[in-house]
């Protein structure tokens, strides 16, 4: 073989090898690229199913919170139905439909005639010793005849006042009032909340002045819970 040949065959061995070199990098740049694209792949795969999963837990809770919320109303509106329910039976069990203004825990602090330093004469009617925003109750039938400030004309000693005339003739009076529920001209019935109790006008702490009177002025009060025992009702 002549030095010719040898050094010819030699250069395309090499050539050989060199393209195989350059074929097995190009190979594994593929194979790194696909690697590499397979990953981000997965990798936007994972960040999508995370978003939705905890889009999935916030719609959960979302959806348990609102079933929480309407299971709390339904069970309220349960306990004031059969709250009002018992209240229309003792009602009926009197037979003449009147109540005590409040319904629930009270305390019954200055009566009716008691001397006292924040009233000119003997204290006109019975105090309810309870929480200002107490719900304050008809204790019957009738219309309303007096509402609003200044004790609904009786005076600011009164503060915010209501009276309402009963069909029987006498009236009821509800005195110191946090906030009035009801307007002059308005029916109401036996048990029907008309406001909330407070603090207002000449008064020493919460609670509701409530008189029974002969007409809807001041000066006219008889002895409120002789009156309501009349009726059945015994506070």
């Amino acid at each position: 073989m002549s030095k010719t040949t040898a050094k010819r065959m030699t250069q395309a061995l090499g050539n050989r090898r060199t393209r195989a070199v350059v074929l097995a990098a190009g190979f594994s740049a593929s194979m790194a690229l696909g690697a590499g694209s397979a990953i981000a792949a997965d990798g936007g795969h994972s960040d999508a199913f995370a978003a939705g999963t905890a889009s999935q837990i916030a719609g959960s809770a979302r959806a348990q919170a609102d079933n929480q919320l309407k299971d709390a109303d339904a069970k309220k509106k349960a306990a004031d139905d059969r709250k009002a329910d018992e209240k229309a039976e003792r009602n009926s069990e009197r037979g003449n439909g009147w109540t005590s203004p409040i319904d629930g825990d009270y305390e019954l602090s200055a009566t009716y005639g008691k001397d006292g330093g924040r009233w000119a004469s003997g204290h006109s009617g019975q105090d309810f010793a309870v929480p200002t925003g107490t719900g304050v109750e008809s204790v019957n039938s009738g219309t309303v005849v007096k509402a609003g400030g200044n004790g609904a004309g009786d005076g600011p000693a009164y503060g915010n006042a209501v009276v309402v005339k009963h069909d029987n003739g006498q009236f009821s009076q509800y005195a110191h009032l946090d906030s009035i529920d009801v307007k002059v001209g308005d029916k109401v019935k036996s048990g029907e909340e008309i406001a909330k109790s407070g603090n207002t006008g000449n008064s020493s702490g919460p609670h509701l002045h409530f008189e029974i009177r002969t007409s809807a002025d001041y000066g006219t009060a008889i002895e409120p819970v002789d009156a309501l025992k009349d009726h059945g009702v015994k506070l």
